[in-house]
């Protein structure tokens, strides 16, 4: 075996380690790369990355608070709830102010509307209501009379017609209506109109018609008290007379009562006879020809004289006439005589005066012997 042999293996032997080392080195280096590229987590395609924003909006909503970008259709729906319910109460606050206002403006009229009735004026066309429709009367008695004939109202005051709170009881209790019928002057607001008035606001009796006064104008005066009384109270009966006459009022009463299933009845003393056409006689007719010819075709024409007037506007209607002869007797001793048989008449007065003769001072006397008990309205049967 030779020296040199020995010391080659040495030299191979070194150079041998070395590299070991190196190589040992390096593959732990790469060892170590290689681990920590293992342990990281690798990112998943199906989780979005979080980012700074996303995790503020988290926040926000772990929170409660839900921004606009987050949910604005929620919000765009809300919204559009919150305008429609904001629509329908502003709607219903309409309805209840104008509910509220009709509501005033029938109160008002209702209270315009007693005023006037108890007053005796009669209502508007605006201001009529159907204030006086809820009660139900028996008659409505309109005492017909002139501006000069304030002391036959006196006297009718004082005899037969009841006043204060019996009159006030009598419409209460037996719904019977009575009033002293009268228009206006042709001066609007004259003398003789402030007289009517201070007179009314004593007596409260009246009952003022949209109509200028005049003889001439009594068919004229007669329509409109009975469109204006049937306008203001709802009865089975409306009744005219003047204030020259006396009547019974339970006599009146239990006499229409005896009528008060019929539909249609015209009740009272039927005159039948010639119609006055000579001139200068009393209740001269100018329009005579008229009568019983042909050509009366007017509706509801006014005759000179009130009473042909109602009845021609009756004859042909479909009415049943009524002549009873107790609502023209005539005064004592005539109504005297019929009161002591038990036949109380229901009117008294003068055929030749178609009143009482001098009514004012004739009237009470005519009361005395021919008027029905004190007590005999309240105790009637109507």
């Amino acid at each position: 075996m030779s020296v040199k042999s020995r010391g080659d293996q040495s030299s191979r032997s070194v150079v041998s380690k070395k590299w070991t080392i190196l190589f040992c080195i390096a593959s732990f280096c790469v060892g170590m790369l290689f681990t920590n590229r293992m342990w990281a987590l690798p990112e998943s395609r199906s989780i979005p990355r979080t980012t700074a924003v996303e995790a503020e909006k988290l926040k926000l909503v772990s929170e409660g608070c839900v921004p606009k970008a987050l949910d604005w259709k929620v919000v765009k729906r809300e919204s559009k709830d919150i305008v429609g319910e904001v629509s329908k109460t502003h709607h219903a606050i309409q309805t209840l102010d104008k509910t509220i206002s009709n509501l005033e403006m029938e109160l008002a009229a209702a209270r315009a509307a007693q005023e006037s009735i108890l007053s005796g004026s009669p209502l508007s066309e605006d201001s009529k209501t159907d204030l006086s429709s809820k009660r139900k009367y028996f008659m409505v008695v309109g005492i017909n009379t002139a501006f000069s004939s304030r002391k036959r109202r006196d006297s009718v005051r004082t005899t037969w017609m009841l006043q204060g709170e019996k009159r006030k009881k009598l419409e209460e209790e037996k719904g019977v209506i009575i009033r002293f019928v009268i228009g206006h002057s042709h001066t609007v607001g004259g003398i003789l109109d402030r007289a009517i008035e201070a007179e009314d606001k004593k007596h409260g009796d009246l009952l003022r018609l949209d109509h200028v006064e005049g003889y001439l104008e009594l068919s004229a005066k007669t329509k409109s008290y009975f469109a204006t009384a049937v306008a203001l109270w709802d009865a089975d009966f409306y009744v005219k007379v003047d204030d020259d006459v006396h009547v019974n009022i339970a006599t009146l009463g239990e006499t229409l009562a005896r009528y008060r299933k019929k539909p249609r009845v015209y009740i009272g003393c039927m005159k039948s006879g010639p119609v006055l056409a000579q001139k200068g006689v009393r209740y001269h007719e100018p329009e005579y020809w008229k009568f019983g010819e042909a050509g009366n075709r007017h509706v509801l024409h006014k005759y000179a004289n009130e009473d042909v007037s109602l009845g021609s506007w009756f004859i042909g209607l479909d009415v049943q006439h009524i002549d009873d002869r107790r609502l023209c007797c005539g005064t004592p001793p005539d109504c005297e005589w019929k009161a002591q048989a038990g036949n109380i008449c229901v009117a008294s007065f003068d055929w030749s005066c178609s009143g009482i003769c001098r009514s004012v001072e004739r009237i009470k006397e005519v009361h005395r012997r021919c008027g029905e008990a004190e007590n005999a309205v309240w105790t009637a049967a109507f």
